[in-house]
């Protein structure tokens, strides 16, 4: 029978912890390595849909992009959203692992797999590693030029999205493209020392919208949820493909909370 262990240890090969940002939590973060884990869900937030679903589909194990808990938690009670959540699952009996920052930089991670989505040729770290092909953020060439538009229009069909914001002229041609999953306001200079034309990423703030107006760079911003739900998908397939004896499926319940209109 698999145990968490199991999973764990592929977790780590191919999301290394050491590639996870400093401020990072990730690894196992709630449970034992010694329990089975025969039913296992990844999703990319756990709220109280995704914990439910969890709960109900007997799940063993969850595997959450984003970290819970996140910080150091002095107490672990009913009187917070976050504490109910955790004495919920644990109460289930069910482990949580996140791989987070370091699944974002893997040489399979979301920024790699988004930067091939998008059908960029020469792709290499933003932000480059200790070790090559491994870092924050993936850079790289466009086949022949696009607009703004049209690269937007790309994002579109990858993610499966309707909508998407941009910064900067719609006209812009593009050729060298950033990318980076999630809030990525902090990689704008480094993709603009790079060459870059455009940053796509999940979200930036106003102030972050500005400073690309100013540096001359393109922004796609397909937002946070988007931008790493897919990935936390092909996750739940590459397991699948791993251990087939495993039942291993991506939330049906989460959801993007934000309303694009």
């Amino acid at each position: 029978m698999l145990s968490v262990a199991d999973i764990a240890q592929f977790l780590n090969e191919i999301a290394p912890p050491e590639l996870a940002e400093s401020w990072d939590n990730v690894g196992l973060l709630v449970g034992g390595y010694e329990q089975p884990a025969r039913r296992v869900m990844t999703c990319l937030t756990i709220t109280p849909q995704s914990a439910a679903e969890a709960v109900a589909e007997r799940a063993d194990l969850i595997i959450s992009h984003h970290p819970l808990p996140f910080r150091p938690l002095n107490r672990l009670t009913t009187e917070t959203g976050e504490g109910r959540l955790l004495l919920e699952l644990i109460g289930a009996k069910i482990a949580i692992f996140s791989p987070h920052t370091a699944f974002d930089s893997a040489r399979q991670g979301i920024n790699q797999r988004l930067a091939a989505g998008l059908q960029l040729t020469e792709i290499v770290p933003l932000v480059p590693g200790d070790e090559p092909e491994l870092g924050a953020g993936r850079q790289g060439r466009l086949p022949a030029p696009l607009s703004v538009a049209e690269l937007a229009a790309r994002v579109k069909r990858l993610l499966a999205i309707e909508r998407v914001q941009a910064v900067g002229s719609l006209e812009k041609s593009v050729q060298r493209v950033a990318v980076a999953c999630g809030s990525a306001g902090e990689f704008m200079e480094g993709a603009k020392a790079a060459g870059c034309d455009c940053l796509v990423t999940g979200e930036v703030r106003f102030h972050g919208c500005l400073q690309a107006e100013s540096l001359g760079l393109g922004l796609v911003l397909a937002g946070h949820f988007a931008s790493e739900r897919f990935a936390v998908e092909a996750l739940a397939e590459c397991l699948g493909k791993q251990f087939p004896s495993l039942q291993v499926w991506a939330s049906k319940q989460e959801s993007d909370p934000v309303i694009w209109l």
